[in-house]
Formats: C-alpha cells, structure tokens, sequence
C-alpha cells in the first residue's frame, strides 16, 4: 500500500523533473544569486556577488543532471544530445526576470554534465541607488553625470557579472527627458528610468537555422528611428562597426558596453571585435579615436561589485589613461579631464 508521504514524495519529484530549473529552483530564490553552476551531480555552486560558493546540494546522479540539461534546453527551444552536445538560450520567467541556459554534456565535460543558469534581471536602479549600495563613490557621481550632460560617448567594461549593465542602466536615468534613447542588446536588461527609451531586442535563429536577427541588423535599423543616443547592452562582434559610425555621424552620446579587466585592455579587445566586422586595426583606432570618449571599468570585490576606474582614450593609434581608480583615487595630470568634479 502507498502511503500519503511516498505520494507527496512522488509528486513533488514530478514537479521537480518537470517546472522550472527543477531542483535548482531553491537557490534561485536565495537573496542576491546571480548565478547556479552545476559541475556535477554532487558539485553546485552560486554565486551572490562576491565569487562562487559551493552549496550543500546532490542531484542526485550524472543521469539526473543530463534530463534536467536536456529539459532546460529543449524549454529554450534549443537541441542537446550525443550529436550536439552543448546548448544556450534563454527562458523568460513569470517574473518578468530572464535565464539564459548553457550546457555541456559529458565526456565533453569531464566531470559530468555541466549546466550554467545566468541570472538577468532588468536594470533598472539608478546612479543614486549604486551610490546608497556602496557601488559607485559618492565624490565620483558628479564625473558620471557630467559625462551624461555633456552628451560624451563612452563605454563600460568589466568581466562576466561585475554589473556593467547595472551601471549603464543607472547612468541613462540622468539622460534628459527630450532626448530619445535606442537600447539593442542580445537579452532585455536595459530599463532605466527614463520616459522615452526603446528597447530592441536580437533573435537567434530557430531549431530549422532560420530566422535570426542579430545586434548588428538592430542597430542598422536604429539609425532609422530618431535616436538621439545609440545603446549596445553588449558589443560582441560585428556590431561594434557600425555602433563606431554611428557614433560618428551625429550620434553623440552613445554608449556600450565590452568584457575587458581594465582601461588598457580596451584598444587590443576593440580590435579582435572589429576585425569580425571587416574593419582592419588602422580604421578602427580612427574610427575609435573620434567615437569615443571615456571608459569606466567595473570590477569585483571583497565588499561586492564597484566602479574601480575611470580613464580617457587618447591619440590615434589609440591609447588610454586612467585618471581615477578606486584604489588610489586621483591619478597624476587627471585635472586634464574635464568631466572630473
């Protein structure tokens, strides 16, 4: 005879293998998660903001974790199995946050399946929110604001969760009311607080190949929109070329943002993208050059994500200068830059 527990049990195993990430759904609920990373059936570890952190959890079996992966990406609308063993997309929540699924399959991944669940909750706090968090110092706000008024171009670079996105959503709050702003971005995170912002969004092609829209199509068709400022979520490849002409040509105040560690990272990390687009390294340090202005770089650290530099892109080639760094605070010759307060 079945009992009422081994039903209960049965039961809330199906809902586990069936709705949402399954048994990963409890860390997801955890204040502050970011990330849930499974490296095998008895290795998960989040991430809160200050590095990853290895949680009490066992899926059970290496099969366990292989359904789940093959469910998640099948939900993304995307195939994973012996002939293609690796898969990313993304699934939109009832709460209007995103997933965006990666997985590997063994042997590929040596230790067993392998699922990485990314957290992408819209932006949508602003620069007195991050400087109330701790995030951006209070004494550098006028700087960041000043790059807004003036209507310069920059860029926010950082590695993977350091809050680029955050700090880019949080500096087009200050943009003025009148002024119309273009966000294209490869997943729906920019939402600032600002009454006249449209959001454009890539699609990737269908299980049939077809269909897709990349950020570069996007942004062709932004020029046709009446933007006043020109947004990229992310630069990733081909798109940086004409993010750079539109920048050029009448479009002030663009922004975007670009994985890099630091300031002096950013010439080497804007060629590699540009070369995906054609544009060979003499073209792009022009173009580069004029287009943009000023770079901040986001970083993590022991007390959570922070503004950690500031710094200017000079000459042609190009080359970079950091003038304030969270570390140090003012670097030498920085009076030169004009938005600093």
């Amino acid at each position: 005879m079945i009992s009422n527990e081994d039903i209960v049990m049965v039961l809330r195993r199906l809902r586990s293998d069936s709705v949402g990430v399954g048994p990963l759904e409890s860390l997801l609920a955890l204040p502050g998660v970011t990330d849930v990373l499974v490296n095998a059936h008895d290795s998960v570890w989040i991430d809160r903001g200050q590095g990853v952190e290895k949680v009490d959890m066992d899926l059970g079996s290496e099969e366990a974790v292989r359904r789940l992966a093959t469910r998640l990406a099948l939900t993304c609308g995307r195939r994973l199995d012996d002939a293609q063993p690796f898969a990313d997309g993304r699934i939109t929540r009832d709460d209007g946050s995103v997933l965006r699924i990666h997985a590997v399959l063994a042997p590929l991944a040596e230790s067993g399946t392998c699922i990485s669940v990314r957290v992408l909750r819209q932006a949508r706090l602003s620069l007195d929110d991050l400087i109330q968090s701790g995030t951006v110092p209070e004494d550098i706000a006028p700087a960041l604001r000043n790059i807004i008024n003036q209507r310069r171009s920059f860029l926010v670079v950082g590695g993977t969760g350091t809050g680029k996105t955050t700090l880019l959503s949080a500096m087009l709050t200050e943009v003025p009311a009148d002024q119309r702003i273009i966000c294209i971005e490869d997943t729906a995170e920019l939402h600032p607080g600002h009454p006249s912002t449209i959001n454009l969004v890539s699609r990737q092609a269908n299980v049939e190949g077809a269909g897709a829209v990349s950020m570069a199509d996007l942004l062709k068709q932004s020029l046709r929109m009446r933007p006043d400022r020109i947004v990229v979520g992310e630069i990733r490849g081909a798109e940086v070329v004409d993010l750079l002409a539109a920048m050029n040509t009448g479009h002030d105040g663009g922004a975007g943002t670009i994985h890099a560690n630091s300031i002096s990272e950013v010439p080497a990390r804007m060629e590699a993208l540009a070369a995906t687009g054609g544009l060979d390294r003499m073209a792009l340090h022009s173009q580069l050059a004029a287009a943009v202005d000023i770079v901040l770089v986001m970083k993590h650290t022991p007390f959570g994500r922070r503004l950690a530099q500031l710094g200017v892109l000079r000459g042609n080639p190009v080359t970079t200068q950091v003038v304030w760094d969270l570390d140090h605070g003012m670097h030498e010759g920085s009076e030169e830059a004009w938005f600093m307060p």
